[in-house]
Order: structure tokens, then C-alpha cells, then sequence
């Protein structure tokens, strides 16, 4: 029976409690839910409590912490409201959005294109497919995302494994999310989503570079 897998299902925070591998596939369960719809006051309120009250100013090494600053003080300061404005504006149009979260735009210049289909053909092989009510297509960011949460915290090891997550990031997310990131941070009036797509590339740099040394 093939896992269904829903873009945005995972809306929690990562916690430095938690082992790694769970922060990870949290990480990647935040950045599917801020792209697939914006985020109501519930998980702002829950991303603005990762960081203590005091603590906003505390100096941070680390370029993931310190992107992960920023987001939380969009969180803070901008309601729900504000955040749904922002991704309307820009990730929902009748026509071409601002901004196209759809890998095969990126590698191929337009959409529905063979990169989707390659996509298709890795989720069959993982014995995935999307969920009845998602409307997107499997290469959307945020199902990308969901498919990567999936192999990193799922059950059945012969599918959630190290090589698999190497495979589908590398031919499926890589070789495009820095151009998304770019298309979201060209667009000054987007000052909610900048640290998101600061936050996404970081993220998925680090990604890229683990998977490097295996």
C-alpha cells in the first residue's frame, strides 16, 4: 500500500532535544508548511517561543542559528494576517505568480515538464504518492520537502535511509533551490519570506554538504 504524503503536514519546531535526525525531518517539515500555505498565529506563536524572551539578542556562530533568529523575529513582530498577505501577493495568482515554487520551472524553464515526471518516477519507486486533497504538483517545494521529512523519519528502513535522502535531494531539490531562494529575496516588498528563503538555503546547503561527505 503506497504512503500518501501531504505538503505541510508537519507543522512543530525543531528542538535542540530532539536527536538530529528528528530535527531534521522537522526542519524540513517547517520550510513544506510555510511554503505550502502561510502560517496561521498558532504556529507563529510556536516558532516565536523557540527563542526565549531575552534571549532575541544573544550572539550566534552558527549561520543556521542565526537565520533562525531572523524567522523567529518575523514571527514576533508580524501577525498572521501580514504573512498571508505576503504569500497571496506573491505565491497565488490567476496567472504567473511572482514567484513559482515548481522545480521543473527552474530545471527546465517551464512547468510540468521532465524533471516532474522524474519525480513521479522516484515516488513510485518509494511506493509514495500525494495525498487526494493536495492540488500541487510533486515537484512544488513543499512536497519535495514532505518526501524528505518522509525519508529521514520514516519506518521502513529500506525506504528511509541515508542513500535514498542523498539520491532525492540531489536530483530533485539541489540542482534549483538556490534560484528559488534568489527569485523570493529579488523581490524587496517580500520582507516576511526573506528570512524563510535565508533560512531554506541555509538549511539546504548544509544538506547538500553532509550528503557530500558520505
Amino acid at each position: 500500500m503506497s504512503e500518501k504524503i501531504q505538503e505541510g503536514a508537519v507543522t512543530t519546531v525543531g528542538d535542540e532535544g530532539l536527536p538530529e535526525e528528528l530535527a531534521r525531518a522537522d526542519l524540513y517539515g517547517l520550510i513544506a508548511r510555510l511554503f505550502h500555505q502561510p502560517p496561521d498565529q498558532e504556529l507563529l506563536n510556536q516558532i516565536a517561543a523557540s527563542i526565549p524572551d531575552g534571549e532575541e539578542s544573544r550572539a550566534e556562530d552558527a549561520p543556521l542559528a542565526k537565520v533562525w533568529h531572523s524567522v523567529v523575529e518575523a514571527a514576533k513582530n508580524n501577525p498572521a494576517k501580514a504573512w498571508h498577505d505576503e504569500f497571496d501577493l506573491n505565491f497565488i495568482s490567476v496567472g504567473r505568480p511572482n514567484i513559482i515554487l515548481n522545480g521543473s520551472f527552474y530545471m527546465a524553464g517551464h512547468l510540468n515538464e521532465k524533471p516532474l515526471v522524474e519525480i513521479r518516477r522516484s515516488l513510485d519507486t518509494f511506493g509514495l504518492e500525494s495525498a487526494e486533497e493536495v492540488t500541487e504538483t510533486e515537484d512544488h517545494i513543499s512536497a519535495l520537502c514532505e518526501v524528505m521529512r518522509y525519508l529521514i523519519a520514516g519506518d521502513d528502513v529500506e525506504i528511509s535511509n541515508l542513500t535514498n535522502q542523498r539520491v532525492f535531494f540531489n536530483s530533485h531539490i539541489r540542482p534549483w533551490y538556490d534560484e528559488l531562494c534568489d527569485s523570493i529575496e529579488n523581490i524587496p516588498e517580500m520582507h516576511l519570506y526573506h528570512p524563510v528563503a535565508a533560512l531554506a538555503r541555509e538549511f539546504l546547503a548544509i544538506e547538500g554538504q553532509s550528503f557530500d561527505m558520505l
